[in-house]
């Protein structure tokens, strides 16, 4: 079991112990989603610390997506639980670039990419391309191409 799995295991054997309902739910959820996707394709197999770090980072998205959905449909109680359960998520996941080191890395890519040639809203591609390796699992993909289009329209 790869090391980031089994620290959920733990800590939701702990949450149960503590009856932490809205952590060992959230952990059993997120546990499951992983298992999902060890045995999905031809053949099981064992996730790698990115993969399930991906798996996670795709929870924790559903989780704001719901929570917005709930916040608009009225539904208050229902969206503090998904938030809640996106900060649970949230300390399996690497920290989020700030603003300003999001802007930095974006600046560069724009550069780079200018000096390669692309201008304009057509580069929007071409930046991305350089940006997203750079800050996988750092940054959400939404803010990212928020930033990009910022800059590439300034």
């Amino acid at each position: 079991m790869t090391t980031l799995k089994s620290k959920l295991q733990e800590d939701l054997n702990a949450a149960i112990k503590e009856r932490d309902e809205l952590r060992s739910s959230t952990l059993r959820l997120t546990l499951t989603a992983i298992t999902k996707e060890e045995v999905a394709g031809k053949e099981k197999r064992e996730l790698s610390d990115d993969e399930v770090q991906q798996v996670i980072a795709r929870e924790a998205k559903k989780r704001r997506e719901a929570a917005e959905a709930f916040a608009q449909g009225g539904r208050v109680e229902s969206a503090e639980r998904e938030k809640a359960e996106g900060v649970v998520l949230a300390e399996y996941l690497p920290k989020q670039l700030s603003d300003e080191e999001l802007n930095d890395i974006v600046a560069q890519a724009v550069e780079e990419a200018k000096a390669a040639g692309a201008e304009g809203p057509r580069a929007m591609g071409a930046v991305m391309k350089i940006v997203n390796p750079k800050v996988a699992g750092l940054a959400e993909g939404g803010r990212v191409a928020v930033a990009v289009k910022k800059l590439l329209a300034g």
